[in-house]
């Protein structure tokens, strides 16, 4: 005999798995958030002005 199974279960169980892949695919779709963008263009320019800072003249670019 074959084991038994709650249908419910299976069919929820079955959604989840279609949204979780439904949301890995957007993930990849939309790619990084703005916020994250916007904290790493931030960090990049806060790192080129405090190098900027410690420059000895303006023509050690």
């Amino acid at each position: 005999m074959g084991e038994v199974v709650n249908f419910r279960r299976a069919k929820k169980s079955k959604a989840r798995a279609v949204k979780t892949a439904e949301a890995d695919a957007n993930r990849v779709k939309h790619g990084v958030p703005k916020s994250v963008r916007n904290l790493a263009q931030a960090r990049v320019d806060k790192d080129k002005k405090t190098a900027d800072a410690h420059k000895l003249c303006k023509d050690d670019e």
